[in-house]
């Protein structure tokens, strides 16, 4: 994965602190790691943590001063080679199936062309709901690529579908699609 770019969408769940695992990891191997937020995640992981582990600013806010001229999100969808989310929410999976772009990190992945992975976490009753699985086969027909979840003992105190995949087995799957080549760095649908 060396030299290969990485954007880390992190969104509001307790599992906001395997992300940051992950982005220690993704480093490790060699991999720019540029990290977006929701506002929610911040409530369960500073973007301090993400800034150590990264050595980048963290982006949460759509309107704070701008590193790239073009809009934060349009900039750091063209520097990424992929993209994942972890973890990826029920609202963040909402948000992403509508096609919105309310928030820097829904707003980033809709610029962004190449291959996105979204590692969902919620609590198990959220994943069965009709609603969240209508989302997720919405999001599979418009390319994106689930990671989990997985089965386990999630915070809520149950044990069921709606764990987040472990940052290794996140990691690996990162590693294959980061190796195909196939990346345009966002820019494949429009002409200069």
């Amino acid at each position: 994965m060396r030299g290969r770019e990485i954007l880390l969408g992190v969104s509001g769940g307790v599992a906001a602190f395997k992300a940051a695992a992950l982005a220690s990891r993704l480093v490790q191997a060699g991999a720019g790691v540029s990290v977006v937020m929701t506002p929610a995640a911040t409530r369960f992981v500073g973007p301090t943590t993400f800034e150590a582990l990264t050595g980048r600013t963290v982006h949460v806010d759509m309107f704070s001063p701008r590193e790239h001229f073009q809009g934060e999100h349009i900039g750091l969808a063209r520097r990424a080679d992929v993209a994942v989310v972890a973890p990826a929410t029920a609202q963040t999976l909402a948000r992403l199936a509508a096609g919105m772009a309310d928030d820097l990190l829904s707003a980033t992945l809709l610029c962004f062309t190449g291959p996105v992975l979204l590692a969902p976490a919620m609590n198990c009753e959220m994943w069965s709901k009709a609603s969240v699985q209508r989302n997720v086969a919405r999001l599979r027909e418009d390319g994106f690529e689930l990671i989990g979840p997985g089965q386990g003992w999630l915070s809520c105190g149950q044990v069921g579908p709606g764990r987040m995949a472990e940052p290794e087995e996140i990691l690996e799957r990162i590693a294959t699609v980061a190796s195909d080549g196939s990346q345009d760095n966002g820019t494949a649908a429009c002409e200069s």
